[in-house]
C-alpha cells in the first residue's frame, strides 16, 4: 500500500512540475474588490450556492439543514419551504435555466422550485443510481450525478474509481460518461481491526456540466481540466501551474481544532496526506468557465482561483483577499462567504472588467 501511495505522490509531483513548465503564468491576474453588498446568516457553514438572476442567489447550508434565497437588493434571506415536509435534509443545489433544484437526502427526492422560491414539484431518487441525488441538468433535461464505489465493511472498496453518470429525463437509464480518481486512502490498524480511511487533505477529482451537455472534469493528479463534448469527444486541458504545499504540523493542528475536545484523540489517529492537492474545490461560472479554488498555506493572505475556459486553458488568475471563499459566480458578481463567530457573512462582490488572455 505504501508503494502505491509513493507512486501516486511521485505522479502528482511530476504533474505539478510539468504544469509550471507548460503554463508559467501567461494568464492575467485579477484581484476582486474587498467591498460589496453584505447579508449575514446564522448558518455556521454555507456549503453551496448558485446564481439565480440579478442580485439574487440560492444558498445551501447542509450542516444546518437549510436552504434559501439571498436578495442583496433588499438585504434579505428567504428560507425555502415551510417545514421538514417540504425540505428535510437539503444536500445538493443547482440551477438549470430559471429553475432551482435542491436534493433532499432526508426525503430521498429532488425538489423543484421557481426562481421566487415556490415549490412546484418533486421527484424521487432513482434505483438505477442507488438513490444518488442529481448535481446538474442540461438544456435537454438530462441529469448528471456522481456515483461513489461501495466502501464495504472495512472501507477497502474506496480504492475503486467513482464515476460521473448521465441520467435520462425519465430517470430510468444511467450511462457512465467519466471515471473519477479513487480516493486517497490509507490502511489504519486500531482496536476495531484493520480499516481503510481517507487521508485528511487528500485531493479528489471535481466535475460539472454546462447547459449544452458538455461536462468538465478537474483531474487532481494531472492538475488539468478536461472537457467532454455532448458527442462524447474529450478535450485534454493544459497542465496548470502550481506550487507544491506540504501538509505542516500547523495544518494538522488547525484541522484538529475543528473537533470538540472529546473527539480530538480519535481525529489524531486519522491518516494525513503528505502534500496538499493542487485545488480544494471547483465550480462552474454562469458563463460556463471553471473556477478552481487553489490550495493555500495557513499564512496566505489571499485565496487564488484559476479560471479555465472550455478549451481547458487557463484564462485568468483571480485573487480574493482575506479568509472568505467564492461560492458561486454570476455574470457580473461573485458570491463570497466569510465565517463569523455568529454564523456566515455573505457578500456580493462585483467582477472587474474581463481582461483579454494573451
Amino acid at each position: 500500500m505504501l508503494t502505491t501511495h509513493l507512486r501516486v505522490l511521485a505522479s502528482l509531483c511530476a504533474a505539478l512540475l510539468l504544469g509550471c513548465q507548460e503554463s508559467r503564468s501567461a494568464a492575467p491576474v485579477v484581484e476582486l474588490p474587498a467591498s460589496g453588498d453584505t447579508v449575514t446568516t446564522r448558518d455556521s457553514d454555507v456549503t453551496g450556492a448558485a446564481w439565480l438572476d440579478g442580485n439574487r442567489w440560492a444558498i445551501l447550508a447542509a450542516p444546518n439543514e437549510t436552504a434559501g434565497i439571498v436578495d442583496f437588493s433588499h438585504r434579505t434571506i428567504r428560507p425555502l419551504g415551510r417545514g421538514r415536509s417540504d425540505l428535510s435534509n437539503p444536500t445538493t443545489l443547482f440551477v438549470s435555466q430559471d429553475t432551482l433544484y435542491v436534493g433532499d437526502w432526508g426525503n430521498r427526492r429532488t425538489t423543484v422550485w421557481t426562481g421566487g422560491g415556490k415549490l412546484v414539484r418533486s421527484f424521487p431518487t432513482s434505483d438505477a443510481v442507488r438513490g444518488a441525488l442529481p448535481r446538474g441538468r442540461d438544456a435537454r433535461g438530462n441529469f448528471y450525478l456522481d456515483q461513489a464505489p461501495l466502501p464495504g465493511p472495512d472501507g477497502s472498496g474506496n480504492r475503486d474509481s467513482g464515476a460521473v453518470l448521465l441520467l435520462d429525463p425519465r430517470l430510468t437509464k444511467a450511462d457512465t460518461i467519466a471515471k473519477l480518481a479513487p480516493l486517497d486512502i490509507a490502511e489504519v490498524v486500531g482496536d476495531a481491526g484493520r480499516r481503510f480511511e481517507r487521508r485528511v487533505f487528500g485531493g479528489v477529482d471535481r466535475w460539472g456540466v454546462v447547459p449544452d451537455g458538455s461536462v468538465w472534469v478537474a483531474r487532481v493528479y494531472d492538475n488539468r481540466v478536461n472537457w467532454r463534448a455532448p458527442n462524447g469527444k474529450w478535450i485534454r486541458g493544459q497542465a496548470l501551474p502550481d506550487r507544491v504545499l506540504e501538509v505542516t504540523r500547523y495544518d494538522r493542528e488547525l484541522f484538529l481544532q475543528k473537533f470538540p475536545p472529546e473527539l480530538r484523540g480519535t481525529a489524531q489517529q486519522l491518516p494525513f496526506a503528505p502534500i496538499k492537492p493542487p485545488f480544494e474545490a471547483a465550480l462552474t461560472s454562469a458563463g460556463g468557465q471553471v473556477w478552481l479554488e487553489k490550495s493555500r498555506a495557513p499564512a496566505d493572505s489571499s485565496r487564488v482561483y484559476h479560471v479555465v475556459d472550455q478549451r481547458g486553458r487557463l484564462a485568468q488568475e483571480v485573487r480574493l483577499r482575506g479568509r472568505g471563499r467564492v461560492l458561486a459566480v454570476g455574470p457580473r458578481a461573485v458570491l463570497v462567504a466569510e465565517s463569523t463567530p455568529d454564523g456566515t457573512r455573505l457578500k456580493s462582490v462585483a467582477l472587474p472588467p474581463a481582461v483579454p488572455t494573451p
